[in-house]
């Protein structure tokens, strides 16, 4: 069967779009290098209609398919499993913008462009893009849908759910739902589009998408606080809400011993003040008026925030160079982790009320089962949204505490659950967190997600062994 199965892959797309042997490599392993499968082939259709032919291909052959963007995933959810019986389908040439509407704010674009790709056509034509994450050079506008991304801006923009008005998906039967309508008021039916986004290519592969776009500011600043705590960071985040209001785009914190490893991995990368502290801010305000009236802003926040002693130091950007600055020391917090060796990540989100209490006792449990853990804590606190990860004690092992992983999770998982919070914010759940889940969702919700995978996907050929 493979070799007629591929044949007939090969007459769809081309031979030299179907990859087999060791073409396949680097495909089959996750960003993290935590894992590596094994699948048939991987094949890279470059139109709509080809991947439908090819999902029909797979269905009557029985093949599972596992859709592929720019595979830079965290809970091994593009990436095949152990058994080889599956395709990878990459969406790599699947890049074009297809049309821009400036008048409606929208542009509609394939599933393979990169994100940054997204965000250039959008400033050329003097529009906004507002997703932004650190991976934005390799990671797709799909694989952005699929786990719904939030990145730093969530606060003002909202995740992809909210950026994304319209879709076109090839379903599990390799029909094409012409879903790509602009419209921001359109209620006829079922939501289709929120239902798919999110799902992590277990319902159907998302092959374009229309999306919103916004003005450019007129000025874009960013401040770093020094804080003496996370309930500072709070108390900081509320003044910022009521000074700031719609201006304010990205409230990110980041623990001492976060720019302690950046530091330490990047040493073009230091903090700008002469004193440590415990937590810190990373805040940026978007203004649609001048420079002026935002650091206006910006600088009342500050002086309100030392005068209340909420931070113990402020520096805001004085230029562009400065600012990419204080936001490379954000983005190049996982790189710094990742450089100091493997982690145990969670990507948890919690109402902003809880955050104080969770991180004082969740810190505490760590600690007292997992004695010298570090903890690596940063992220987007203004939506409630931490990368709450666990690195080794110094001096053991990597490997060794890796074997406690299981019981690492269970501490913070269980809770976050105590506190109405979710066990993945921004990352999905892939395969590493589908079995997790069934711990903290009731029996009802997650029949309720099993009937429709059964009857979207009956023969559960759609990233299978992902999510549910």
């Amino acid at each position: 069967m493979p070799s007629d199965f591929l044949k007939l892959c090969s007459d769809i797309v081309g031979p030299q779009h179907v990859l087999t042997g060791s073409d396949m490599d680097g495909f089959l392993t996750d960003w993290r290098k935590r894992a590596t499968g094994r699948a048939l082939a991987v094949i890279k259709p470059g139109q709509t209609e080809e991947i439908a032919n090819i999902v029909k291909i797979c269905a009557a052959h029985k093949v599972p398919i596992v859709p592929q963007g720019g595979n830079t995933g965290l809970v091994l959810g593009s990436v095949p499993d152990q058994s080889g019986k599956a395709i990878v389908l990459s969406l790599t040439r699947m890049n074009r913008v297809r049309s821009i509407d400036l008048l409606n704010d929208t542009i509609t674009v394939e599933a393979g462009c990169l994100l940054q790709q997204i965000q250039a056509v959008a400033h050329e034509q003097g529009r906004l893009f507002p997703l932004s994450l650190a991976s934005e050079g390799s990671c797709t506008i799909g694989g952005n849908l699929s786990t719904n991304a939030g990145g730093t801006a969530v606060l003002r923009y909202g995740s992809m759910r909210d950026l994304t008005l319209g879709l076109e998906v090839v379903t599990p039967s390799g029909d094409i739902w012409n879903g790509l309508r602009s419209l921001r008021k359109d209620n006829t039916g079922y939501d289709l589009r929120h239902l798919l986004i999110g799902a992590e290519g277990t319902l159907g592969i998302i092959t374009a998408a229309v999306l919103k776009l916004y003005a450019q500011p007129a000025a874009k600043l960013t401040a770093l606080f020094a804080l003496n705590s996370v309930n500072d960071a709070l108390n900081l985040l509320e003044l910022a809400r009521q000074r700031c209001d719609a201006s304010l785009t990205g409230f990110e914190l980041m623990s001492e011993f976060c720019l302690k490893l950046v530091e330490q991995h990047f040493p073009d990368l230091s903090l700008p003040f002469s004193e440590r502290h415990p937590q810190y801010v990373l805040m940026e305000i978007s203004d649609s008026e001048s420079e002026s009236h935002a650091m206006a802003q910006l600088e009342a926040v500050a002086a309100t925030a030392i005068e209340k002693a909420w931070a113990a130091d402020a520096v805001i950007a004085s230029s562009l160079s400065q600012s990419h600055k204080l936001w490379a020391m954000r983005e190049h917090i996982s790189m710094a982790q990742a450089a100091e060796g493997l982690n145990i990540k969670h990507d948890i989100s919690l109402p902003v009320s809880c955050m104080v209490d969770f991180l004082i006792e969740t810190d505490a449990l760590l600690q007292r089962d997992f004695p010298g853990c570090r903890m690596v804590t940063f992220g987007h606190l203004g939506d409630g949204n931490l990368h709450y990860n666990v690195s080794a004690p110094v001096g053991i092992n990597v490997e060794t505490f890796l074997q406690q992983q299981d019981a690492i999770n269970r501490c913070v998982h269980d809770n976050v659950h105590k506190y109405a919070g979710s066990i993945s914010a921004e990352h999905g759940l892939g395969s590493l967190k589908r079995d997790e889940i069934k711990r903290y969702k009731s029996e009802t919700e997650l029949a309720m997600m099993a009937a429709i995978k059964q009857a979207l996907d009956p023969l559960n050929l759609m990233n299978p062994g992902k999510v549910i």
